[in-house]
């Protein structure tokens, strides 16, 4: 879901983009290495490494939408959104270990130790025909990103770095890198041409192992936070608060609390203090109209849990004082849920 989108990106669209951009990636990647064993190039090499991130990377996010789209089950109840964002982490991970790491190492060898290049009209022509294949890809992923942007009438820049659609992402980012690290590699080489001097293919090295460092940061940043429980995209916040506030029922929402259960899922969890003649059977059948129209109008609300609180102002006057007491607060109670028992993942919960 986008900041300002009120339903998120198609699964299969999404899927789909991921499996066209592996398939490039893969062919690409067999390519370069081709070209830079012959050649020699570090720049060459570092684009094998490059497009050998890319596949694994890919291979990963298709893993991350198939997950993601597991229904839910007993064990887990909210579905397997979060598994999305964990292979997406994993993938952005690869991204970060193989091609950052090798492009920036070897072209810091290769400026110490020098190289001698080989023929470099392969690579030149591997290249360009990476460069049109990766274009593909691109324009795959950007035909996405700019169906959903229109339809939320947003910018399409503001769409893909908002979206939690984190495959699409993380595809468009590592399309874009993979354009801009092949002009690298080509001023690498030409550099070499015109001056003999190893240094130019090495800069040209790790100028694209920094440029894979920031994309996978980036990636890493943004599937963290979804990891752990990121809320709805403001926006999408303040509408769904307004939605609830509107009703003539509900005298104040007290607290409105969202989470990101997946790309295509959301959570809302809101206290509300109802007016005071909404007791009984109405207030029933007010919770369940609310949560009927939260989903109507934002599709990719899946769980909608609603509180009866009082107000502040009722909360305060039936405050209680404070009281001392001796016992430690420890033994007054287990965490909620905790029946003592096993919990299924290795330990009892303390």
């Amino acid at each position: 879901m986008s900041d300002d989108g009120t339903r998120p990106a198609s699964g299969q669209e999404s899927l789909l983009t991921v499996a066209v951009a592996a398939g490039i990636n893969l062919a690409i990647a067999v390519a370069k290495v081709a070209a830079g064993l012959i050649s020699g190039s570090a720049a060459m090499l570092s684009e094998a490494a490059h497009s050998a991130a890319d596949t694994v990377t890919e291979v990963l996010l298709l893993v991350a939408v198939r997950r993601s789209g597991h229904p839910a089950d007993p064990r887990h109840p909210f579905g397997y959104g979060k598994a999305g964002f964990f292979w997406a982490l994993m993938a952005a991970g690869a991204t970060l270990l193989i091609g950052a790491g090798f492009s920036i190492t070897h072209g810091v060898q290769t400026i110490m130790d020098g190289e001698d290049l080989g023929d470099l009209r392969v690579s030149y022509i591997v290249l360009v025909i990476a460069f049109i294949l990766e274009g593909v890809s691109f324009l795959r992923a950007f035909h996405q990103v700019r169906t959903e942007a229109r339809r939320l009438n947003v910018s399409p820049g503001r769409y893909v770095v908002k979206t939690t659609d984190t495959a699409l992402k993380a595809v468009v980012f590592e399309d874009a890198a993979a354009l801009l690290g092949i002009g690298v590699a080509s001023l690498g080489l030409l550099g070499f041409q015109l001056t003999g001097s190893a240094l130019w293919d090495g800069l040209a090295s790790i100028v694209i192992g920094l440029l894979l460092l920031g994309v996978a940061l980036y990636l890493i940043r943004a599937n963290a936070s979804l990891l752990i429980g990121q809320a709805a995209p403001p926006r999408v916040q303040r509408a769904i608060l307004a939605e609830i506030d509107d009703r003539p029922e509900v005298q104040e929402v007290v607290e409105l609390l969202t989470m990101m259960l997946g790309p295509d899922d959301v959570l809302v969890a809101a206290k509300i203090d109802f007016v005071d003649e909404c007791t009984g059977h109405r207030l029933e059948q007010v919770s369940d109209e609310i949560e009927r129209r939260l989903k109507e109008r934002f599709p990719g609300i899946g769980h909608v849990f609603l509180d009866p609180t009082p107000g502040a102002d009722v909360r305060l006057r039936a405050t209680p004082a404070p009281v001392r007491s001796g016992v430690d607060p420890a033994q007054l109670g287990r965490v909620v849920g905790d029946g003592g028992s096993d919990d299924g993942a290795g330990g009892p919960l303390e």
